[in-house]
């Protein structure tokens, strides 16, 4: 979840805190030791590679500052005290003129949370403007380990039932929603969904996903990516259907660097 809002009352805040460090585009300080997380924090250095590989995007030059709290009660009083108008949500991306910040505190979700936070912060470093459905939709394929993003992710076994039986959102109907207020849990599922189609079912997808981001990134005017999509793939609603209909891991499955499966030209079933 991302939000612009006051964020340079806590920007540059240094003391108060047990363990700080940079890693990657991250200046990460902690109310506890990073040696507790290390391996997460070997995960979110490599993310911003991901990234660029995945979408063929620059690495950010802007730092990110990430606050990670020991618990609940100390990330509540941080956020009262610093960001007052902002709604209570169990992790925050926050930007307003200063760097990006994500906060987050230990619970069982501590990595996804994290992960998705920096994800947002990484496209934002770098995008002027990110639709919101392919924003929240990066950030869940992103959240999970790197080897869960393509079979791994909670979301694929309900979606592999929800395409079944009801079908899934559009992305014209994901193109609506202008604010996460409203985008409900179908809707972050759907996001998901199209984002996992695009990199792992449709390499005419991916080169389109690819192309309508360099837009983004160069300012031109970029339409609406369903439009863009759809003349790429016209009967593209099928072929996503098929592809949650089909998608599962093969037992020689191998997994490159950013976590996408080597035999995904076997799913392009329109070519």
């Amino acid at each position: 979840m991302f939000l612009f809002g006051c964020a340079q009352a806590a920007s540059g805040q240094t003391g108060g805190w047990t363990d700080a460090r940079e890693f990657g585009p991250f200046v990460c300080r902690s109310e506890f030791p990073l040696a507790e997380v290390q391996p997460l924090l070997e995960e979110l250095g490599q993310l911003q590679a991901d990234l660029v590989e995945t979408l063929r995007i620059l690495p950010a030059e802007e730092r990110v500052e990430v606050y990670l709290f020991r618990g609940k009660a100390t990330y509540k009083q941080f956020l009262a005290a610093h960001f007052p108008k902002v709604g209570y949500r169990r992790a925050l991306y926050i930007k307003d003129g200063g760097p990006g910040m994500v906060m987050a505190y230990r619970n069982p979700e501590f990595g996804n949370d994290l992960r998705h936070e920096c994800t947002h912060a990484l496209l934002h470093a770098v995008l002027p403007v990110v639709p919101l459905w392919l924003d929240e939709g990066l950030a869940k394929y992103f959240e999970v380990p790197r080897a869960s993003r393509a079979y791994g992710h909670p979301y694929l076994s309900t979606l592999q039932w929800t395409v079944r039986l009801v079908g899934l959102s559009s992305v014209e109907d994901l193109e609506k929603k202008s604010s996460v207020s409203e985008m409900g849990a179908p809707d972050y599922r759907a996001a998901w969904a199209w984002v996992h189609f695009l990199l792992h079912g449709s390499a005419e997808g991916r080169a389109e996903l690819v192309r309508f981001v360099a837009d983004l990134r160069s300012g031109v005017s970029v339409g609406d990516f369903s439009s863009r999509l759809r003349r790429r793939i016209p009967a593209v609603d099928r072929y996503i259907a098929t592809h949650f209909r089909t998608w599962k891991p093969h037992p020689d499955a191998r997994f490159g660097r950013a976590g996408q499966d080597s035999r995904s030209s076997d799913f392009l079933l329109w070519q």
